[in-house]
């Protein structure tokens, strides 16, 4: 099963997509989350990407289709995959396309998320990231335990301001592979 999710950023693809990789028994590929790893690490590949993240625009294709093309080769992918957070742009969905065919597979399905934008705006901007673990949280849903409280970070790209702008670009870039 390759299914891609589509949704603005924070509409619940990540965990939609977790609820239905365990169900499936194939992995998630978060082009987010495989992004953010390699920033913690300062690979090059991290370096590159994390100047458009910090800002909220798109990281280049390359570095996502490599990405994407290795996680596929993952043994754990052999049956398939959940894309969550790719494709972003038509040109991407082409691409995912040829990687598939190469490999002898196809996309079965697409599930498209809508939220409204300020109910988005909110949950992303509530959230906040413990470094030690990695664990998230609100600030309103789900609070940090008054342990971690003091250590909790808001990742750049979670502010209002980069929020809207993140969605603005989806509208911009990606909204038109639902038409797709």
């Amino acid at each position: 099963m390759h299914l891609i999710l589509l949704g603005a950023p924070g509409a619940g693809k990540g965990t939609q997509g977790s609820l239905l990789a365990e169900r499936l028994g194939v992995p998630k590929i978060a082009t987010g989350d495989i992004l953010r790893l390699a920033v913690r690490a300062g690979t090059d590949l991290g370096l590159k990407a994390r100047s458009y993240m910090d800002a909220g625009e798109l990281v280049p294709d390359d570095v996502i289709l490599g990405l994407v093309r290795e996680a596929l080769r993952a043994d754990a992918a052999r049956t398939g995959a959940i894309f969550d957070g790719f494709p972003r742009t038509v040109g991407q969905a082409r691409a995912l396309q040829e990687i598939l065919a190469d490999e002898g597979r196809a996309l079965n399905a697409v599930l498209a998320l809508e939220v409204p934008a300020d109910a988005i705006v909110e949950r992303m901007s509530g959230r906040r990231t413990d470094p030690a673990t990695g664990e998230v949280y609100h600030l309103r849903h789900n609070p940090p335990p008054p342990a971690v409280a003091d250590r909790v970070i808001q990742r750049p790209d979670d502010s209002v301001e980069t929020v809207r702008h993140r969605l603005a670009v989806y509208d911009a870039m990606t909204a038109p592979l639902v038409e797709f």
